[in-house]
């Protein structure tokens, strides 16, 4: 008898064993879910929350290419996004999107049953996101677990910022080793300065201190960076190129698509940056809807600042500006020009 009834646990622990090898290796849902901060009010004037045009960006190339898609947020229900343009190409076909409004109006609630819902979760940045997504425990362990089970974690701009207080099970830094960006002290210098000194943390140098291996592009160019199957943006205008970059590491061939205008303009700034200066030539030349000059000088105009007396900076910044002024006539640009070559003139001299 104790022979049979050992039998009989062996071919039972052998059939609970199938299942679950069966239910570990089902295929992950088509589904993704956007999380962003609950913490705006008042467009971010008050507290700030999250980006309009991050949240736009992923929802639209997630959804294009045919994933599910849901909005939550620490609190759920209604959020507040910091002030944006509705005009910009993809805040408009988001508003349009009668699901995304339905689904912004009221986002769901995080919580421990979202687990195993979603292939993937990609955390929306925005200065709120410093406030309340890093101290979220339910957020941490949904990521983790997503992870573990063969999923994806996205993060971009300020989202990282919640990678930073996830631990591993000896107490150690999640993110140490990892290769991440996100947005840069650089950048916070040049645009944070109202909310920076109210943030728990820094994000890079907060990463950095945790041991992630952080990578970056000058300001607000487009960086992304893969990690297995972690995927992190530097700043808005990665959001676009880091939602591709989920949906290939999901192991689909992200759907071709136009790069909008400000991503454009951007990217053939980071050529420019990069020696190549006749494509962001060209487009200029064109005068298309497709180019930003507004954005392209400003650019210039802010990496000059940045710039101080280096060179290295300073030249590939005057560059970008000479090729914008004659798209873009503004007083404050010329002088910046003549500053910048000015300096340039003075590290020549003998």
């Amino acid at each position: 008898m104790v022979r049979w009834i050992t039998l009989l646990c062996a071919l039972l622990l052998g059939a609970f064993q199938a299942q679950a090898a069966q239910t570990s290796a089902a295929p992950l849902p088509e589904r993704v879910l956007l999380v962003v901060s609950s913490h705006g009010r008042d467009a971010g004037k008050t507290q700030p929350g999250f980006e309009m045009d991050e949240l736009s960006q992923a929802w639209l190339v997630l959804r294009a290419n045919g994933f599910a898609v849901d909005i939550a947020s620490p609190a759920g229900g209604p959020v507040v996004a910091d002030e944006h343009d509705p005009g910009k190409p993809y805040n408009a076909a988001f508003a349009a999107d009668a699901e995304a409004q339905r689904k912004l109006a009221a986002t769901l609630p995080l919580s421990p049953a979202m687990a195993g819902q979603y292939s993937a979760i990609m955390v929306i940045g925005g200065k709120g996101a410093m406030f309340d997504l890093p101290f979220s425990q339910v957020l941490q362990s949904l990521l983790k677990q997503t992870e573990a089970r063969g999923g994806v974690v996205a993060a971009v701009c300020h989202g990282p910022a919640v990678f930073a207080r996830i631990r591993n099970a000896d107490g150690s830094a999640w993110i140490q080793g990892r290769r991440l960006t996100g947005f840069t002290d650089e950048e916070e210098a040049l645009f944070g300065k109202t909310w920076v000194p109210h943030f728990p943390f820094l994000l890079e140098s907060e990463l950095r201190r945790l041991g992630a291996e952080v990578t970056e592009a000058p300001i607000m160019l487009p960086h992304v960076a893969i990690d297995g199957r972690v995927v992190t943006g530097q700043n808005p205008f990665s959001v676009a190129a880091a939602a591709d970059a989920v949906v290939a590491a999901l192991g689909r061939t992200p759907l071709a698509r136009n790069l909008w205008p400000d991503e454009r303009s951007l990217a053939l700034v980071a050529l420019t940056v990069a020696g190549d200066t006749a494509p962001l030539a060209a487009a200029l030349e064109q005068g298309s809807a497709d180019i930003d000059a507004p954005l392209v000088a400003i650019w210039g105009y802010y990496r000059a600042l940045q710039a101080g007396d280096d060179p290295a900076m300073l030249a590939p910044a005057l560059k970008v500006m000479e090729l914008a002024r004659p798209h873009f006539p503004e007083p404050q640009l010329d002088a910046a020009m003549a500053e910048a070559r000015a300096v340039l003139a003075r590290q020549q001299r003998p």
